[in-house]
């Protein structure tokens, strides 16, 4: 039987999410598990279970983000400023037929 140790569940890989913290052997980043757990309120279980994780890995993901929480916020805000800066300087396709139908 193998243990896996708290930092054995979470890993940085250069050029893989763009380096940020992950679930080892996948691309969710702690990033991702603190936005669904924090800010969407998904619950532990349904993390692991809509991800197919375990629960350890989602534990360990939250106990990273908490102990990088400054930092990862951060980044969670720089995401959240460079979409909406996109959204503004890209105008919705959708948006745009419908205008062009509604003329």
């Amino acid at each position: 039987m193998t243990i896996r140790t708290l930092d054995q569940h979470i890993e940085c890989t250069e050029g893989v999410a763009g380096g940020k913290p992950r679930i080892a052997g996948h691309r969710i980043t702690v990033e991702n598990i603190a936005i669904w757990h924090d800010r969407l309120g998904m619950s532990v279980d349904e993390i692991a279970s809509e991800y197919d994780l375990t629960l350890a890995d989602v534990h360990a993901a939250l106990a990273y983000y908490f102990d990088h929480r400054p930092e990862i916020d951060r980044s969670i805000e720089a995401g959240q400023a460079f979409a909406e800066a996109l959204r503004k300087h890209t105008p919705s396709k959708v948006h745009q037929r419908l205008r062009e139908r509604m003329s």
